[in-house]
């Protein structure tokens, strides 16, 4: 793991979430992995797995989503070192990264700046 994961991903996080598709995607999908996350680990500690895999597949949704979204940038969220790094990114912009994107007004700026850039 990057040692300054949260400051190197703020640092570059607007440069990949640029376009309004990709913001609107995840301004609906990171509070789906942020519930499901949690949901899915103490769903499965517990031993209720079926509420574990709604959790699980709210994960996976939200993550594919974004995927998605990130495809339309003109920008490309740099490669994943490995399996860690990219297990630690995704964590780290779902429950700290995009919430201070948010915070700070990041998220508003892209929004307007992106209305001005219409494909």
């Amino acid at each position: 793991m990057r040692p300054d994961l949260l400051a190197w991903q703020f640092e570059h996080y607007s440069l990949n979430h640029a376009d309004r598709a990709n913001l609107a995607l995840h301004a609906v999908t990171v509070p789906l992995f942020v519930l499901g996350l949690p949901l899915f680990v103490l769903a499965l500690a517990g031993g209720r797995f079926a509420l574990a895999g709604v959790g699980l597949v709210l994960v996976l949704l939200a993550l594919a989503a974004q995927g998605r979204g990130h495809r339309r940038e003109h920008v490309a969220p740099a490669p994943f070192r490995s399996r860690g790094d990219m297990l630690a990114r995704l964590v780290a912009e779902q429950f700290v990264t995009f919430p201070r994107f948010v915070l700070s007004g990041g998220f508003a700026r892209a929004w307007r700046a992106a209305g001005k850039h219409v494909d």
